[in-house]
């Protein structure tokens, strides 16, 4: 009896946690610069993460108040969002010390991850739409804080237009759906999906695929993604906590609505994720600012989550969406430690031993097919064989060069690879257990094959590219890769006098 009590409040409570963390992140605004107070703030942002914690683990599920209702992936999103939020606003306690807009950054990273983790326990179509809308408009407040800078107005026009297409996709379709449905309830008129026209199915379903490409950064609406390395890093941080990739999940809570919807949905998500993902490989690689890499392989591997939920995997983009959050997050908060110390940048030891590409390639492949061969009547499992063998091809090109062996570096790339995958399986069912409604849908085996083709053809292109660097095409598509890479001269911030501060520097060392 008391566990089922604590179940009808912990809705009411986790809105609660909110709304205490919301005021103080209103309080921390109005009181600027006051480092004390910010401090109370940023543990105030525990109550949420705590409350996210007792809901799972009371499995506090199908509670309705108002506009929301509880369920295993908003509770296990609620965490992930809170938790990481909070990560990121201690960070940001010292590293955004002496900036002019010190309080009001707590304040709109509170409102932006508050609205992001409200999304997913949305109950009507009226409320997903102004959670979502919320969530961007954050996002854009914290972008152009620094108005003052030509740069930042530049990139908070294009972020505005960008994310507006979002926000409007999301708004018609959820006004077409639901007026088609005779039902504002999600879950009521998801139960429902078959019994709409199909040209209802597949507007609402293209409309649903456009809020998650342009949300996520992928091609062709990318740009406002790229230019965003001009916000602070607990901004670009915040990004990962449900914002930039809640693309992902809002298709897999829509799953039902996408199966049914035929395959025209799928086949342009599946095109438009791979686009972006062969551009952000791109100039992540040729790209030199270690900020501009970091937001290239978030447009990639959004790409490469989208790609699993057009094959129906929308279990393992779940599973995508936490792990990259986490670990990206984690590089951004962690990449002041890429700039080397000045006699390192400008006299440091460059190696010219060439690395051979066959023998780690040929060393993915047999793992990727090993991996495969668990199951081989399971075609999602292929594109994540795919991706595994690249990954393990990647780490063991970069095995040669440890001081303790090859041998040794190849044997700790695949002890790595297996506790990687143990973790992936745990985290699977991990999933599967707390949040039942987000599941590989059946879909035709030609999405997976013609994703794994896709992947491989773009595998195949860089192993071209790296067999003749010297070759006219690959000179061109290098540019081509710079120049869609490099922020418009309007972006751009000049420091002309830094290079030569950094001279010195090294001089004096």
């Amino acid at each position: 009896m008391f566990i089922h009590d604590m179940q009808q409040w912990m809705l009411p409570i986790w809105l609660g946690t909110w709304v205490i963390a919301g005021s103080t992140g209103l309080m921390t605004a109005c009181m600027d610069k006051k480092i004390g107070f910010v401090r109370w703030h940023v543990a105030a942002l525990l109550l949420p993460v705590l409350a996210a914690v007792a809901g799972l683990l009371l499995r506090a599920i199908g509670i309705t108040m108002g506009p929301w209702r509880t369920d295993g992936t908003g509770w296990l999103m609620g965490l992930y969002i809170a938790l990481l939020g909070m990560v990121i606003q201690r960070f940001a306690i010292r590293y955004l010390q002496g900036d002019r807009h010190y309080g009001r950054y707590f304040g709109w990273l509170t409102w932006t991850t508050g609205a992001a983790s409200i999304v997913w326990m949305s109950r009507t179509l009226w409320m997903e739409v102004a959670s979502w809308a919320a969530m961007d408009a954050g996002l854009v407040a914290l972008i152009a804080l620094a108005w003052e800078s030509a740069p930042v107005r530049a990139v908070t026009k294009v972020t505005i237009s960008r994310l507006a297409i979002s926000a409007m996709a999301m708004a018609i379709a959820c006004l077409w759906y639901g007026l088609a449905a005779h039902s504002g309830d999600i879950a009521i008129a998801l139960a429902h999906v078959n019994r709409l026209p199909p040209v209802v199915r597949m507007g609402v379903a293209l409309l649903l695929v456009l809020a998650a490409i342009v949300q996520a950064g992928g091609w062709p609406f990318g740009r406002w993604l790229l230019e965003s390395a001009v916000t602070p890093t607990p901004v670009s941080a915040i990004m990962h906590a449900g914002v930039v990739n809640a693309g992902g999940l809002l298709l897999a809570r829509w799953a039902p609505l996408l199966s049914a919807s035929g395959p025209w949905p799928h086949g342009v998500l599946l095109v438009l994720a791979w686009l972006s993902v062969g551009l952000g490989s791109g100039i992540l690689l040729v790209h030199v600012d270690y900020k501009r890499q970091l937001i290239a392989s978030t447009m990639a591997q959004m790409g490469l989550m989208l790609m699993q939920c057009a094959i129906g995997a929308y279990d393992a983009a779940m599973i995508h969406l936490i792990l990259h959050g986490l670990f990206k997050a984690t590089l951004f908060l962690r990449s002041g430690d890429a700039l080397p110390r000045p006699e390192q940048a400008l006299a440091g030891p460059r190696s010219t031993k060439p690395s051979s590409a066959l023998w780690p390639a040929i060393f993915g492949a047999m793992f990727a097919l090993v991996y495969f061969a668990v199951d081989p009547h399971a075609w999602v499992r292929a594109l994540s064989a795919l991706m595994l063998g690249a990954g393990v091809s990647l780490v063991a090109r970069q095995a040669r060069w440890t001081q303790e062996g090859l041998w040794l570096g190849l044997a700790t790339v695949l002890i790595a690879a297996v506790i990687s995958e143990g973790l992936r399986a745990w985290l699977a069912h991990t999933v599967r257990h707390l949040a039942p409604g987000i599941q590989a849908y059946a879909v035709t085996m030609a999405w997976p094959i013609a994703a794994v083709a896709l992947l491989a053809m773009l595998g195949l292109v860089g192993v071209l590219i790296t067999a003749r660097p010297d070759a006219g095409i690959v000179t061109r598509i290098y540019l081509w890769l710079v120049h869609l890479g490099e922020p418009r001269p309007i972006a751009m911030e000049t420091h002309p006098h830094h290079l030569h501060r950094f001279e010195q520097e090294a001089a004096l060392r």
